[in-house]
């Protein structure tokens, strides 16, 4: 417990930081460019270079690539060293060629993701966006590798830093936007779409460099090697099979959130895929925070007591993992669910947006902090099956994902009203990862042989018992507040500032109180960080 609460606090500060900076970055690309028409089309070109990401490399990172890595590391004369530079070598090879051919195809690409009803210089525009932006894939993904491996030597802060020059970067891209180019998709230039695209894709370049020297830092050295046979990438390809299943079923559903958010904003404007976005991003503030920071810790230790028949080791991790990360999720989850609102119209109700918008994306994060507890233990989960190499149970489950929510939105799509689609689509989306809780706790408890649940169920109500009065102290002063005054972006940071300020100090003074260890670890932590 105390060395994944020191290894995660090394990563939490980084990615803090990073989550931060991405905060003030999705407020100024909101204040730039809005969330109407060049919105969504930006939105929906920027994400599909993580789309093709998630299918070739990332989600094989975690489930494949580590536990790989740690294996040829224990298993390997040299450590793994050869291993990792042909690893490396593919990685260069095959992302530089996928950018390549994403850019020639980036016209079909966004017609596939975008909604019928969209005007035709609407695709274009998303289509030229997207050729700016399509070779983050390489960029990206060998970044990704570099801080894989960088994790796999217990170093963990470059790759929780670096996203933090990638949002500068693109932060100085926007103010620069902001200044000389338009908002209207219908006036925008050549010149302003090369400034945002490449501009973006300057963040992730500067990005994957800082991991590449702390990679070099770290005594990785990048030689060229193309001899594939008895070098392990054949387990890391038969494993990598099902995690392609995986993420690719796992993208059908999020094309169809994508078609029909696009096409909710074509049909009510400023209700569409940018707010769906931005939401989304808030949303993963929290988790990003701390769950990300959690995971990345335990999956190569988990890894090395599977491959050492540690069982019991293996629930002890999880069960402390689960435990850490909901002592700070649930308290967030239910603060998003009261306050949303209030954080959407601090950040977003400026530039070229109004308040109107921004509160609209806070109902939203509404229903999206209501998922993160949920949403945030399924991740967890998901690594206990990759501990054991086990691809396969997860692609089982990316298949029930897709047919509750595709089937969940659909039915949000063709019944609400357009300015509801899409807060149907984040209850759709809640009620899925639900279900996928449930489900993955049945699957990977019978793996391991129980994964503590009186324990953690027990842990997880102390929480809520201590949250539950913090999110309705934070509910009175949002009720106040709205009684005395309207909505402004002055007024809800004083929303935030007292209801969300005293609502997390009685939680922690509760949690305390309840015995919650988890927090009280964080105090101390901090505490002796603050003494020092």
């Amino acid at each position: 417990m105390s060395r994944m609460l020191r290894a995660s606090a090394i990563m939490a500060a980084g990615t803090m930081v990073s989550r931060l900076t991405g905060f003030v970055r999705t407020a100024m690309l909101a204040a730039a460019i809005g969330t109407f028409a060049l919105g969504d089309a930006y939105n929906a070109a920027y994400m599909i270079p993580y789309i093709l990401l998630d299918l070739l490399l990332q989600g094989v990172l975690s489930s494949v690539i580590v536990p790989v890595i740690v294996r040829a590391q224990r298993r390997d004369p040299d450590g793994g060293q050869a291993f990792e530079q042909r690893l490396m070598t593919l990685a260069v090879i095959v992302l530089t060629a996928v950018a390549l051919v994403g850019v020639l195809l980036a016209r079909p690409i966004m017609d596939l993701y975008t909604a019928s009803n969209w005007t035709e210089h609407k695709v274009e525009v998303a289509a030229t966006l997207a050729r700016y932006m399509l070779p983050q894939i390489a960029f990206f993904g060998i970044g990704s590798l570099a801080g894989a491996i960088l994790n796999t030597r217990d170093r963990f802060a470059a790759p929780m830093w670096a996203p933090v020059l990638n949002n500068i970067v693109v932060m100085g891209v926007l103010a620069a936007y902001y200044a000389v180019a338009s908002s209207d998709i219908d006036k925008v230039s050549d010149r302003d779409l090369a400034l945002l695209g490449l501009g973006t894709t300057g963040g992730i370049v500067a990005q994957a460099v800082v991991l590449i020297i702390a990679l070099h830092r770290a005594g990785f050295r990048f030689r060229p090697r193309l001899g594939l046979r008895g070098s392990g990438l054949g387990e890391a390809a038969r494993a990598a099979v099902w995690t392609f299943a995986y993420t690719g079923i796992t993208q059908i559903g999020f094309w169809v959130t994508t078609k029909l958010a696009t096409g909710a904003g074509a049909r009510a404007p400023g209700a569409g895929n940018s707010a769906w976005a931005y939401a989304f991003q808030l949303f993963q503030l929290p988790y990003g925070i701390i769950a990300v920071s959690v995971i990345t810790a335990m999956l190569p230790r988990m890894s090395r007591h599977v491959a050492d028949g540690e069982l019991d080791s293996v629930r002890t991790e999880f069960a402390s993992a689960v435990r850490l990360v909901s002592s700070v999720i649930v308290p967030a989850g239910l603060l998003l669910m009261v306050l949303g609102p209030s954080v959407t119209t601090l950040i977003f109700s400026w530039g070229r947006m109004t308040t109107t918008d921004a509160i609209y994306i806070g109902h939203v994060l509404q229903v999206f902090g209501v998922a993160l507890v949920p949403f945030s233990i399924f991740q967890l989960l998901l690594r206990v099956f990759y501990s054991f190499g086990d691809t396969r149970t997860p692609a089982i489950m990316a298949g029930v994902n897709v047919a509750i929510n595709a089937t969940l939105s659909l039915v949000a799509y063709f019944t609400l009203p357009d300015r509801y689609v899409i807060i149907g689509l984040a209850f759709s989306y809640l009620i899925t990862y639900v279900v996928l809780c449930v489900v993955a706790w049945v699957l990977a408890g019978r793996k391991v042989g129980g994964l503590g649940g009186r324990e953690v169920t027990a842990g997880l109500g102390r929480m809520y018992a201590a949250a539950i009065p913090a999110a309705a102290l934070a509910l009175a002063v949002l009720w106040l507040a709205r009684e005395i005054t309207s909505i402004t972006a002055v007024s809800s940071a004083v929303v935030l500032a007292v209801g969300g300020g005293a609502g997390l100090l009685l939680y922690m003074v509760a949690a305390h109180r309840l015995r919650v260890p988890e927090v009280r670890s964080i105090i101390g932590l901090v505490a002796s960080r603050v003494g020092r």
